[in-house]
């Protein structure tokens, strides 16, 4: 168990901040096709913004790095991360620049389609790192994304794993101009889709998940999960390897599932040095976030966690 008294975990994150504009349809078109949605609605999110909450909503003390644009969107996308108590004293106003969007298409299954522009996001650089590395030396955890520049993220990886500060890599959207060096980090959590476009593998069952996740560690990372949706999480923790049952949930929305799993998994490995249990804490969450819609919206306290644990 936590102590009470403890001092929650100081988690860092690096990414993304993006304003979400998600469109609810019946199915997502296909090619050439127009079709009638059902709603549209402004949603704080990115994947790194998303990570920041998910964190401190499991009760993290979190730091967010990253960039906002000029635009309108700008100061509710700060103001929305305050109102988490996220702190943004290291997010910088990027001039003549618009701030990230994220068009997110939802279909009545749950299941998603997005598309990304950068914005301010692009404007992330190794200088923001190195600016801002007192924020990264003082974490007992580092989370990273990548939809920042990838020398940017290497360059965090860098100052991380000098100061022997935890390092996790949530390896998404998997970016052309992958380098393996990405992977010099404590934990990476790819999804099936990311671990295959990763190795070059098939990850369509929990048998090739495994193999997956030991061509990963061999090429540099220490620990790794694949997240498997409804066929539940493997798990490679130094040399052993471990089956995560998935929590029976009706998917609704799975937009901020990973993010949910990461920023969880974070603080609760922080918090207690145990992988197996930080997973198992982290599927949770990932879990309660695909049963509700929209990205920030859909992540759980540390007390909804807790309490949906006991059911299972």
């Amino acid at each position: 168990m936590t102590d009470p008294d403890s001092k929650p975990p100081i988690v860092a994150v690096f990414g993304s901040i993006n304003m979400d504009l998600v469109v609810r349809c019946h199915s997502l078109p296909v090619g050439g096709q127009t079709i009638s949605a059902d709603s549209a609605s402004e949603v704080c999110g990115g994947k790194g913004a998303n990570q920041a909450v998910a964190a401190a909503k499991a009760g993290g003390d979190v730091q967010m790095i990253g960039r906002v644009g000029d635009d309108a969107f700008a100061q509710r996308l700060l103001a929305n991360l305050g109102d988490h108590q996220v702190d943004t004293v290291a997010v910088s106003q990027t001039s003549n620049c618009a701030s990230g969007l994220a068009i997110v298409a939802v279909e009545a299954s749950g299941q998603n389609s997005i598309m990304l522009v950068a914005g301010a996001n692009a404007r992330v650089s190794a200088a923001d790192a190195h600016a801002f590395r007192h924020v990264i030396e003082s974490a007992n955890v580092l989370l990273l994304q990548l939809e920042i520049p990838t020398e940017s993220v290497l360059a965090a990886v860098q100052i991380a794993n000098n100061a022997g500060v935890r390092c996790i890599l949530d390896p998404a959207p998997v970016a052309s101009d992958w380098s393996d060096e990405l992977l010099q980090v404590d934990f990476v959590c790819p999804n099936e889709t990311e671990a295959s476009a990763i190795t070059g593998l098939p990850v369509k069952s929990i048998g090739e998940a495994e193999i997956a996740a030991k061509q990963l560690q061999q090429r540099g990372a220490q620990n790794v999960a694949i997240t498997l949706g409804e066929r539940g999480t493997i798990l490679l923790a130094g040399g052993t390897l471990h089956h995560i049952e998935p929590t029976t949930i009706q998917a609704v929305d799975t937009t901020a599932a990973g993010d949910a799993f990461t920023g969880a998994f974070a603080v609760r490995w922080a918090e207690t040095d145990d992988i197996l249990e930080a997973v198992r804490f982290a599927s949770v969450a990932g879990a309660i976030a695909a049963t509700r819609h929209g990205a920030q919206p859909s992540i759980a306290t540390r007390n909804e966690i807790e309490i949906r644990r006991k059911q299972t």
